[in-house]
């Protein structure tokens, strides 16, 4: 049987939709000899594929020609069907254009012109325009008429678009279980097509769905296939970006999304996608605030607003008009802003569906009403509004719900009630947070806890009572490191893409150092890291999973024995310090925080030229007179507290990198740092349970414990220190394990690790402040990484890492802490031993040999580390600055077999049933 024109301009058609590029060169040649024949139907198939391959090949201006042709070509064929299908196509167009004036108008012709199975296709690109324009309800009412009609024609290619299209309409009302339904059934029938193109785009709108449920592992899934899909083809990818974004977005990954919303404008402007631009700077301006560039965002968004105004779209219009109002809100502008324009917008907004917008505007109102003294029963209102949010909808909605209701409580005087409710909107999103299995998104998510933790810490720091305010600046603090851990893909293409990262970095490295270009080298490094994140971020967490509660004062002091407890914390501008010991507790404030960042920020100048013994004289009295003034500030106030006794310090943002060691009041003293109060007890009494960490095991006798010790490349005393600190440990351990030259190898020092009680990795470090957790230890085969250290199980009771900076974290929003030793203190770790400073490499293994050695005389960690940095206070500047960087990190453990009551210098129990003596909470001083 013989294939006519006619029948081949068919399969144009549909490869149109499965191949765009290859139809585009089938469908141009069946153009012209249809033409040459006079056979206008198949001319105008033929034009009609090279529209629609157009569009997909990111041209709406040639696809836009190409649908009128056919419309025509359609006319001369005396056809109504190819007139319709035409015009329909050219609808979308028009609005991805950015024309949906125009649209509209060829809409309702072609509308005025269709009967039968053609009116139903009309209805549905209707809908699919009124999607676009975002009036969803109208969109839902149109194709709610258009799908029973197009199922009863079996008119499949259409009915999947309708419903595809439907499925987002549910989607922006939160109606989810509807849109999935919609969903799933377009992608099934792409599917028995066969059509690839179309199934990326639904697998595209199901990444989309779910990540507006919160279910981001889930989210990430479907769009990583879509975007296979999509690049594979050569087709639109801007659409795709944007739905990334938002997805980064909404796990608190701000720099990260903003970089991608970048991307996506980009590619929606390359692609004529006109229509979706606003879109896009609409989020491009909420990053940028969060991002610390309000002006930025201002600018993006009054350029949204232009732009949607050119293409009447009202309900964006909306949105956009109060996203620059909130820019000009976290800037110099908010003075100027009268409340009662939020408070107008809210109204616009819910009416217009965009709810998160509104319960914003609400909020802003309430908090300008507040800033200007005036109209408290308009605020009240507005927060009561607000509240309504936590009852419904996706997670970090119904969590500012509650915020909205924690405020309004506060404010009609009722504090105990505020924070219940803001306890109850930390428990939405700890079980939301729990559903994912990534350190870096659970860390992101953090971001959403920010405002509900702050407000009941401030509530908790005007009641003055210890106990209160223990509680809600745990909830404050590295709240992810309460979190059960997972264990990152164990799978071949896993190990196989952390190699590859492994060796792409130090090919990247190697032709740097010869003079050429690592370019090459760094893009397959960048492709391996993107490909290493996008598989542990798809990998779903505990279902049900919860975080630790914060750890009770009674149960902290009962812990601490001879230790004292300090955690600081920052309320509305001022340092705070809250202390515990186990017999009493206080409070008070230490002044402005400002100051106090301002002297940490000087400590890494000044040991920088104490190391490289560059005017020393100068910089010692930088050093002195910096740490002097920071003991006055964060110590003096305490010292009748807490006496001499060991410290345990939980520090927040700057004060995470602050070398204890060189405060005055530090001097020999045994000093732990810990992320958190909660952390720390977990970690000191071994408790998994605390944390739902495995058990790191133990204390093991003297002849009873296993040891590591590993050399890294480029590091001229690496290899004596690792000689000299394995000669301690075979004194002493039952196994010790020595890794050096080109046997330390990442796989082999991972497996040497795995199960040790105490390890020491000498090697050069590096920080990766963009990505933490691609911080690294260089190894003979390239640098060992946090992603493969959470590959490990289990991890050494204690960990010395002799290496620059690794103890210094990536401190995120809420204190979360990301980097090498997060890594390792998060998988179970008790104690890691690191420098939060760069450490010169000859000055570093007398100290090292020190710490190993009291460490096998039965020393704490701390009181180890306390003790060699206090013998290098005599050995000159250079000595001095090298040992100072260390930290003991985490809880506390020792290699003696006897039980290990806190971190100090003696091993006194603590007396029976917990807390020696009766506990007292001290008065709070200088309440803020």
């Amino acid at each position: 049987m013989m294939t006519t024109t006619f029948d081949r301009a068919v399969e144009a058609v549909h490869l149109a939709e499965v191949d765009p590029a290859r139809s585009a060169s089938v469908a141009a040649a069946l153009a012209r000899q249809a033409r040459r024949a006079g056979d206008f139907a198949a001319a105008s198939l033929a034009e009609r594929a090279l529209g629609i391959a157009a569009l997909h090949l990111q041209d709406t201006d040639v696809a836009a020609r190409h649908l009128r042709t056919a419309a025509a070509l359609g006319r001369r064929a005396e056809d109504p069907t190819l007139v319709i299908q035409a015009r329909l196509r050219l609808v979308a167009v028009l609005t991805n254009r950015g024309r949906p004036a125009a649209a509209l108008r060829e809409m309702d012709a072609a509308l005025a012109e269709a009967s039968g199975v053609d009116h139903a296709r009309a209805l549905a690109q209707k809908g699919a325009m009124l999607v676009q324009l975002g009036m969803n309800e109208a969109a839902s009412q149109t194709l709610g008429l258009a799908i029973p009609a197009l199922r009863a024609a079996d008119d499949l290619q259409w009915l999947k678009r309708a419903l595809s299209n439907r499925g987002l309409a549910h989607g922006r009302r939160f109606r989810f279980d509807d849109a999935e339904a919609d969903l799933r059934e377009a992608l099934r029938i792409n599917v028995e097509l066969g059509i690839d193109l179309s199934v990326a785009f639904v697998e595209q709108n199901l990444g989309w769905l779910e990540s507006l449920r919160g279910e981001v592992p889930r989210a990430l899934g479907h769009l990583d296939r879509a975007e296979e899909t999509l690049r594979k083809l050569n087709a639109q990818i801007g659409f795709l970006l944007q739905d990334r974004a938002e997805l980064l977005f909404s796990v608190g990954l701000v720099a990260e999304a903003r970089e991608v919303a970048q991307e996506a404008v980009a590619a929606l402007e390359a692609e004529r996608q006109r229509i979706a631009l606003p879109e896009v700077r609409l989020l491009l301006a909420r990053l940028s605030v969060l991002d610390g560039d309000p002006d930025g965002g201002l600018r993006q968004a009054e350029r949204a607003v232009r732009e949607l105004s050119r293409q009447k779209r009202p309900e964006w219009g909306v949105l956009a008009r109060f996203v620059a109002t909130a820019c000009r809100a976290a800037g110099p502008g908010r003075s100027r802003i009268p409340p009662r324009t939020p408070a107008a917008a809210a109204d616009h907004l819910a009416a217009a569906g965009w709810t998160d917008a509104a319960v914003e505007a609400r909020l802003l109102a309430a908090a300008l009403i507040a800033e200007r003294g005036a109209g408290e029963r308009a605020a009240i209102v507005a927060l009561a509004q607000a509240a309504r949010a936590r009852d419904a909808g996706p997670a970090a909605l119904r969590a500012r719900g509650w915020y909205a209701e924690a405020l309004r409580r506060e404010r009609t005087g009722r504090p105990a009630t505020a924070l219940r409710a803001a306890a109850a909107g930390l428990r939405v999103l700890d079980g939301h947070r729990a559903g994912l299995g990534a350190a870096d998104l659970r860390v992101g998510a953090g971001q959403h806890r920010l405002a509900l933790a702050g407000l009941g810490l401030r509530i908790a720091v005007a009641s003055g009572r210890p106990a209160r305010i223990l509680t809600w600046a745990e909830h404050n603090r590295a709240s992810h490191l309460l979190l059960p851990p997972l264990r990152p893909p164990d799978d071949d293409d896993y190990a196989t893409d952390l190699a590859a990262w492994r060796a792409a970095a130090s090919e990247a490295a190697a032709v740097r150092t010869a003079g050429g270009d690592p370019g090459a080298a760094l893009r397959q490094q960048v492709a391996a890291e993107r490909r290493i994140r996008d598989r542990t971020r798809r990998q779903p967490g505990h279902v049900g999973g919860a975080a630790a509660q914060p750890v009770a004062l009674d149960a902290l002091g009962a812990t601490l024995a001879d230790a004292a407890l300090v955690e600081y914390v920052a309320v509305d501008g001022a340092l705070h310090a809250l202390w515990v010991t186990a017999t009493t507790a206080g409070f008070v404030r230490l002044g402005p925080a400002a100051p106090v960042r301002d002297l940490v920020d000087r400590l890494p100048f000044a040991l920088h030229r104490l190391t490289t013994g560059r005017t020393t004289a100068a910089a010692r009295r930088l050093l002195d007179d910096a740490c002097r003034r920071l003991d006055a500030a964060l110590l003096a106030p305490l010292a009748a507290r807490i006496g001499d006794r060991p410290l345990v310090v939980v520090p927040i943002g700057r004060l995470q990198s602050l070398p204890w060691a060189l405060l005055p009041s530090c001097v020999g003293r045994p000093v732990t740092v810990a992320p958190s109060a909660t952390t720390w007890r977990a970690a000191a009494t071994g408790h998994a349970a605390a944390t739902g960490h495995a058990a790191a095991g133990g204390p093991a006798g003297p002849a009873g414990y296993r040891a590591v010790v590993a050399a890294g490349p480029g590091l001229p005393g690496a290899h004596a220190e690792a000689d000299a600190v394995a000669a301690i440990h075979r004194t002493a351990a039952r196994e010790t394990t020595a890794l050096g030259g080109p046997a330390a190898t990442a796989e082999a020092v991972l497996g040497a690790l795995a199960g040790a009680d105490v390890a020491h990795l000498a090697a050069h470090g590096r920080v990766h402040h963009e990505h933490p957790l691609f911080s690294s230890l260089l190894l003979a085969d390239g640098p060992l990484t946090g992603y493969d250290l959470e590959r490990l199980r289990p991890v050494p009771r204690l960990v010395v890492l002799a290496a620059c900076d690794t103890g210094r974290h990536v401190v995120r929003a809420g204190d979360e802490l990301l980097g090498l030793t997060a890594t390792l203190l998060g998988r179970g770790a008790q104690q890691v031993v690191a420098s939060v400073v760069p450490v010169a490499d000859a000055q570093t293994w007398p100290l090292m040999t020190a710490l190993h050695t009291r460490l096998v005389a039965g020393d704490t960690a701390a009181a180890a580390l306390a003790s060699a940095q206090e013998r290098a206070h005599g050995d000159g500047e250079e000595a001095l600055a090298a040992a100072a960087g260390f930290v003991c990190l985490g809880g506390a453990m020792r290699l003696s077999a006897e039980a290990l009551p806190a971190t100090g210098r003696s091993a006194a129990p603590a007396a029976p049933g917990g807390t020696p003596g009766r506990r007292t909470a001290a008065p709070t001083t200088s309440p803020a």
